[in-house]
């Protein structure tokens, strides 16, 4: 691959990078009303038991996704077939699945909620699992193109602000028992809409396609690894959520709900990255550049877990005051909070890992998944019987079940990074010494920011977290080839012509 090529990619990594930044700051912006009307009309022990269906929702939406999110990019890159025929056929396969779940779910609902407390309307929920598996496989087809605007769109605005005002609405109403369940909902069938309007414009309607089951069988197979380690990595960051359902009480189900809403946030700067990695590695292994797939991987690698620290310390040392936001009786998920946003962390090194080792290594990446997801199943189980052996308060179960994923993560990521250094013959590490320089200072200036007021500790503190953090990071641990991040073109070699980002299908050339 020609270096100019090579430069196009760390240039659309770095596009979705800007792009998905913007997307964390109007996520940010949208998830806090949700969680204060969540919080403070609805209260802890209705947000619990939302949280406890929530996951069997979605993990059941994901996998009935079939993997697309990822395994789209390689069938369009291997060019089997029309690509809007592509996409429709990952479609139906998720309807049908979601429909066959949704009902299976309808009538046997304990799953969702395994406290027992639910009303008729609370079970609706099941339909929301074809907008959810809808929505990933146009997003992953977009984002093929490049086009992340559309998932910040559809993931950061749409769907937040949606619930957020919808859960507002309801509560209102003579629904208000089911509101937050109702406001989901609404909102993911808003961002299914606002997901499937891009698409159409970008490839069309299907063209000569044909029912064909015996292709769509071959897919889903094919598919199923894809499928499992996209759930194993999921259910790693709701695992806990549904532990929690049988040892603890709604009420504290519902702290932690929140502790991990907030946390998750700085999640979202990795996952908009794997849909543009898909495309740049899949094309790299077909000209089986390994040099080059080692490179992406530590540069976004970096990027990744640059960001996330300094958003996990601007969240987490002012966490009392983030938690009080939602209402008084969440501050003692402050120290959960802490735990999850350093699982986020030491995640970073494991999800950048999986993007390439799913296409070199599916059946060995699921087999560390699952090992993962065991461990920290374990690992949570015994933590909440220590905790009910000590006879300490529920907090304390919360916080276990975040350090559960936090080694769980950490492991992880050794064992992922190793196994892809093996393949490529490359190294793939993404740490640098510059996060220690850069954490040192901005735990200081967060420790003055707590002996402020509260409202001034979140107005003020939280910003100068940032600033300093930043500053330093950028004098310290950014090199020329991490700047690219934030310009808009590569500067040009001599007798070369700048990359700049473009709206072309990058797949033509």
């Amino acid at each position: 691959m020609s270096d100019n090529a090579s430069q196009g990619d760390i240039q659309a990594l770095a596009k979705g990078g800007r792009t998905n930044f913007l997307g964390f700051l109007l996520r940010l912006a949208a998830r806090l009303p949700f969680l204060f009307i969540a919080g403070r009309l609805y209260g802890a022990d209705a947000l619990g038991r939302f949280a406890s269906a929530l996951v069997v929702i979605e993990l059941t939406a994901l996998l009935c996704s079939m993997g697309e999110k990822r395994g789209l990019a390689q069938r369009l890159t291997d060019g089997e077939g029309k690509p809007v025929n592509l996409v429709l056929d990952g479609l139906l396969v998720a309807l049908f699945l979601s429909v066959l779940t949704g009902t299976i779910l309808w009538v046997f609902p304990a799953p969702m909620f395994p406290s027992g407390e639910f009303s008729p309307l609370d079970k609706l929920l099941v339909i929301a699992i074809p907008g959810y598996a809808l929505t990933e496989i146009l997003l992953a087809a977009q984002a093929y193109r490049f086009d992340i605007a559309t998932t910040v769109r559809a993931r950061a605005v749409v769907e937040p602000w949606t619930i957020s005002i919808m859960a507002g609405v309801f509560y209102f109403t003579a629904y208000r028992e089911s509101g937050l369940e109702l406001a989901y909902i609404t909102s993911i069938f808003a961002g299914l809409l606002a997901a499937a309007w891009p698409f159409l414009r970008t490839y069309g309607l299907p063209v000569g396609w044909r029912f064909n089951p015996r292709a769509l069988w071959k897919m889903a197979t094919r598919a199923t690894p894809l499928a499992l380690a996209d759930v194993v990595e999921w259910g790693t960051r709701r695992l806990d959520i549904f532990i929690l359902g049988f040892f603890a009480a709604p009420a504290a189900v519902g702290i932690y709900y929140v502790a991990q809403q907030v946390a998750s946030l700085p999640q979202k700067l990795k996952t908009s990255f794997e849909p543009i990695l898909g495309p740049v590695i899949t094309r790299n292994l077909k000209d089986k550049n390994y040099p080059a797939i080692a490179a992406q991987v530590r540069q976004v690698g970096f990027w990744i877990i640059a960001a996330q620290a300094g958003i996990a310390l601007a969240l987490g040392v002012p966490g009392e005051a983030v938690m009080g936001l939602v209402g008084p009786n969440f501050v003692g998920g402050t120290g959960a909070l802490a735990f999850l946003l350093l699982a986020e962390v030491v995640a970073a090194t494991a999800v950048v890992s999986e993007s390439a080792l799913v296409y070199v290594a599916r059946k060995r990446n699921l087999a560390i998944s699952l090992g993962t997801i065991a461990l920290q199943g374990a690992l949570t189980i015994g933590a909440m019987m220590l905790v009910e052996k000590l006879n300490y308060a529920e907090p304390f179960k919360a916080a276990g079940a975040a350090i559960a994923l936090m080694l769980a993560l950490g492991t992880a990521s050794l064992v992922k990074a190793w196994l892809l250094s093996r393949i490529l013959g490359a190294p793939v590490n993404n740490w640098r010494w510059a996060l220690i320089w850069a954490t040192g200072p901005a735990v200081v200036v967060g420790y003055l920011a707590t002996l402020l007021p509260e409202w001034a500790e979140l107005l003020f503190g939280i910003p100068a977290i940032l600033a300093v953090y930043g500053l330093v990071i950028w004098h310290r641990g950014f090199g020329p080839e991490d700047r690219v991040l934030f310009r808009k073109n590569i500067a040009a070699g001599p007798g070369e012509a700048p990359v700049a980002a473009s709206n072309e299908d990058p797949h033509s050339r």
